[in-house]
């Protein structure tokens, strides 16, 4: 890089030597950032007066915690790192639930926040709040420059940090003063971190191990989670399965990894998953898991899961690998690379034909089906008929609780990175924000946002970001008047003592919608034409939310409950 440095700013002289706000903007230049997630602040007006001039494209959100969970959507859809600024004290802490849920979730982020002046750091100052301290358990990496002239190194190493290994979020506090302080800039230092040495390529004994192992299984079935998606190894899984036929079923946040309309596809697993992958994983003899850390959502009970079974964990994240499940074949490494080995070693096939034979038999005999109603709308229908007019290729957002698991069952994903849903923190209010974050990752792309009317009211001000920018984002709201999976719960575990569930009252989302400027209008079963409302709203190329009135008793099934086992589930149809 040359000495000298052509900035945006007006104010900018031809030199290396600059504000540390300055720096922040080069720096983000040069790491090809295409969108800023924030809201200003008196810790961070340095650094928003640099990006006056800067001519980068900044998003302003209407709650920081909009901002992280768009920045999230943008890096769960691009694969490139969400990044966000807020400021100090309440700013900062309005983080938290985001950078958890990425944490958690393993999205790439680097997140800047304000802090007070160096000076007054520790003293209670105005909007102080140690963020580090707070943030340490919740992020992969966190730091607070204390000089000028680290700034440029700081950010180079976040977000290699954010972006290697198992991705996620790397949080930079930045003290007021240093970003007023000038320095010499550069960014052409290697990273240098002795200490973090993430592993990709795997240990070829471990592959040969993984062969063998399938040679001899009978009852052979991969369990495939999000590391197969941020590796970008969906290709590579497509080819290994139809090479050795073994079955597939993929947790939440893996669907689209495997194409659901695939002959070797089980469908979901876990508490809301088919009864198909849910046996599958029970009585396997050999399960593989790529990508998956064992989540309970996952598992149900351990001291039933896969008893049966040689288990092999392959994950980027040595520390997940024996966490949860005792694991045989252990192979730490990047997805795609473990699955380019195994399709390379071509290994001899199991004699599997008899088990997926009986799997086949049992998604024929045992499908995902829901009770028709000549007087309610079904959210399940909903769903279908969504996935009908998106022709399966929409990117679909959610919130979390029954229409989350609705969006899972039955809109059938066949392609990676179409599903963005918060999975380990089950965050409500995801959905909205993180809708705005997929459409600026794909512009081309129909984001169709599935919300319960419980989440959307969490997040509800973000509408204001979609009518500002214009993105044709569709808002479906399927309400039922209730914290929907909370009233399920209490239907079936609390004799249905429904403790402060159900709402007593609701705005008129319809003329809230209008109120933002975007055209809504509500759905119910009794509307003449309802469905061509609904195809018309799904097909159009304008923001629009629909306030769709569903079915206020329906339950997610299958479900397993609480303390059971895969095989235990309830709500299947026989």
């Amino acid at each position: 890089m040359s000495t000298n440095v052509q900035l945006n700013s007006s104010t900018a002289k031809c030199t290396n030597t600059m504000s540390g706000s300055l720096m922040l903007i080069e720096a983000l230049k040069q790491e090809k950032v295409e969108v800023i997630f924030g809201y200003p602040g008196g810790a961070v007006l340095p650094i928003y007066d640099s990006l006056y001039d800067s001519g980068m494209n900044h998003v302003l959100t209407r709650h920081e915690q909009g901002g992280i969970h768009a920045a999230e959507g943008y890096a769960r859809i691009s694969g490139k790192p969400g990044v966000v600024i807020a400021t100090s004290g309440p700013g900062a802490t309005n983080l938290v639930t985001g950078l958890t849920d990425a944490m958690i979730d393993s999205l790439p982020l680097v997140v800047f926040t304000g802090q007070v002046a160096s000076s007054v750091i520790g003293s209670d100052a105005f909007q102080e709040a140690d963020i580090l301290g707070i943030t340490t358990p919740i992020t992969k990496h966190n730091y607070q420059v204390r000089e000028v002239s680290e700034l440029p190194r700081i950010i180079k190493e976040a977000f290699h940090i954010a972006t290697t290994g198992r991705p996620g979020p790397v949080l930079i506090d930045i003290p007021k003063d240093i970003a007023i302080f000038e320095g010499e800039f550069s960014y052409d230092m290697p990273v240098n971190l002795p200490g973090y040495q993430p592993t990709s390529e795997p240990n070829y004994l471990q592959i040969r191990k993984l062969v063998e192992a399938v040679s001899r299984a009978k009852k052979p079935v991969i369990l495939a989670g999000a590391g197969v998606l941020h590796a970008n190894g969906s290709e590579e899984l497509i080819k290994y399965v139809e090479q050795q036929q073994i079955p597939v079923a993929n947790t939440l946040l893996g669907l689209g990894g495997f194409p659901a309309d695939h002959s070797l596809f089980l469908g979901m697993a876990g508490m809301h998953g088919t009864y198909t992958a849910n046996m599958a994983l029970y009585d396997c003899d050999l399960l593989i898991s790529i990508g998956a850390r064992f989540d309970d959502r996952v598992t149900g009970n351990l001291e039933h899961f896969a008893k049966k079974a040689i288990v092999a964990h392959i994950d980027i994240d040595p520390a997940e690998i024996g966490k949860n499940v005792p694991t045989q074949i252990p192979i730490v490494g990047d997805a795609k690379l473990v699955l380019e080995q195994l399709i390379k070693q071509d290994g001899k096939q199991g004699d599997n034909k008899e088990w997926n034979e009986q799997l086949a038999n049992n998604k024929q005999e045992y499908p995902l089906v829901y009770n028709e109603s000549d007087t309610e709308l079904k959210p399940q229908n909903i769903l279908e008929l969504i996935h009908k007019w998106t022709k399966g290729e929409a990117i679909v957002t959610t919130d979390v609780g029954q229409h989350q698991m609705w969006a899972a069952q039955y809109y059938n994903f066949n392609n990676p990175n179409k599903w963005v849903t918060s999975g380990g923190l089950g965050t409500m209010g995801f959905g909205l924000p993180a809708a705005i974050g997929a459409q600026l990752a794909d512009r081309e792309s129909t984001v169709v946002a599935i919300l319960g009317d419980g989440g959307f009211q969490m997040t509800l001000q973000e509408l204001s970001v979609i009518h500002e920018l214009n993105l044709p984002i569709k808002v479906v709201i399927l309400n039922n008047g209730a914290l929907g999976m909370v009233r399920q719960w209490q239907e079936l575990f609390y004799e249905e003592r429904y403790s402060h569930s159900k709402f007593v009252s609701q705005p008129d989302f319809v003329k809230l919608s209008e109120a933002y400027g975007i055209k809504s209008a509500r759905i119910e079963k009794s509307d003449e034409g309802w469905e061509e409302k609904l195809k018309e709203a799904i097909t159009s190329n304008e923001p629009v939310l629909l306030d769709i009135h569903v079915c206020k008793n329906e339950n997610v099934y299958p479900m397993v409950a609480s303390g059971k086992g895969l095989h235990e589930m309830v709500g299947v149809k026989l």
